[in-house]
């Protein structure tokens, strides 16, 4: 199986048969990135655009999270960015519809309902399987998802984008987790460098898309963001 981190805890559910070297462990302090697909693509270009962005900057994972209910459409673009992805050992998750990660030979799905259906995904997917979830600014959602078998959880937004309730995860939520909880927990919506450099130290990985993909160039934009992290 791929190894979705270069950590040497958790690495989303990853197996881990060898030693860690010298390199693991340092790379064990930093957080990582985590590239979420745009609502739309065309994978007349899309898929070359993500190869070249995963060959010049380190991302430990890609989610494709689609806007379109088609589901053939989003099984193309699953096949098109799975062998991408793969071709770099990247993992691939697919946002929502659990039913396509084994079908498309994806490596596993992010959820969006807190932990209402961890478990059920789990046992669906099995052990091996990447299992993730987005729970807003909760506590109490996050915890119950690392106890139903979440790899990793996702806190955000950490800044306001004029999207949702206006809830924020505020510092205080990423350091306690930090602090308290062995799952990764990712911090997505709303990330600068300045955000992601203030919480490089209490955040396992920086889940952007947005912010990527509305810059002029994609690549230097996440190559900044990459930059913060350091």
């Amino acid at each position: 199986m791929i190894e979705v981190l270069k950590i040497a805890h958790s690495r989303f559910g990853a197996d881990m048969t060898n030693t860690p070297s010298t390199d693991d462990i340092a790379d064990a302090i930093a957080p990582q990135l985590y590239l979420i697909s745009p609502p739309q693509i065309e994978l007349s270009t899309f898929p070359a655009l993500l190869g070249q962005i995963l060959d010049e900057v380190d991302v430990a994972c890609f989610r494709l999270a689609l806007a379109s209910s088609d589901d053939d459409a989003i099984a193309r673009a699953a096949d098109a960015c799975r062998e991408v992805c793969h071709a770099r050992d990247v993992a691939i998750v697919i946002e929502h519809h659990l039913l396509m990660v084994d079908k498309l030979g994806l490596d596993g799905v992010h959820l969006t309902d807190g932990a209402r259906t961890i478990r059920h995904a789990r046992k669906e997917l099995g052990d091996d399987a990447i299992v993730g979830s987005n729970c807003a600014a909760s506590r109490h959602d996050g915890l119950n998802a690392a106890e139903g078998g979440a790899d990793y959880v996702c806190f955000g937004p950490c800044r306001d984008t004029g999207l949702g309730d206006g809830t924020l995860a505020e510092p205080d939520l990423f350091q306690w987790w930090s602090e308290m909880i062995e799952v990764p927990c990712v911090a997505e919506g709303g990330l600068d460098a300045a955000k992601i450099r203030a919480l490089a130290p209490i955040s396992d990985f920086f889940a952007v898309g947005a912010e990527v993909w509305d810059a002029e160039n994609p690549t230097e934009a996440l190559k900044a963001l990459h930059g913060a992290m350091i």
